[in-house]
């Protein structure tokens, strides 16, 4: 594990949902406990922004021209970190709304899906393997529905 560990970063948050220094705090402490559990101590580095930068990584990356709450980018050699997350804050302020629970809820339910993604995982093809394992995870962690349950509802 490196001595510095997972990275949460804040880019380009819209105004109307800047986090407060408490909010970042617990954000923080979740990816350091997302390692320490989730990950078996293997590092990733979590980016909280935009809308449209979720779009412009979404295009270039997997050629998809639209937004989306959470891009994962496994790492391509095992040198200790997992990937890298992209998470949408108004995306998830959204599904917050929707769903009935807070932004930072929604935050963490994002960052579990899409640390499960960079550790292999893929809910399109597994035959349910991720969504037990998110499932799981979200009971340990205290979350409510995960992101997979919801669309199978």
């Amino acid at each position: 594990m490196s001595p510095e560990g997972s990275s949460l970063l804040f880019q380009a948050v819209p105004a109307a949902l800047k986090l407060s220094v408490q909010d970042k705090r617990v954000l923080r402490q979740f990816t350091k406990q997302v390692e320490q559990q989730v990950t078996g101590g293997r590092t990733f580095c979590c980016l909280l922004t935009s809308d449209r930068e979720l779009q412009r990584m979404n295009r270039e990356f997997l050629q998809h021209d639209f937004p989306t709450d959470v891009l994962s980018f496994p790492a391509a050699s095992a040198n200790g970190t997992i990937g890298e997350l992209a998470i949408s804050t108004e995306r998830a302020a959204a599904q917050a709304a929707e769903f009935g629970h807070t932004l930072l809820d929604e935050l963490r339910i994002l960052m579990l899906h899409g640390v499960l993604h960079l550790t292999g995982m893929d809910h399109e093809r597994d035959r349910g393997e991720m969504a037990r394992e998110e499932r799981k995870w979200r009971m340990q962690l205290g979350l409510p529905n995960s992101l997979i349950a919801r669309t199978r509802q």
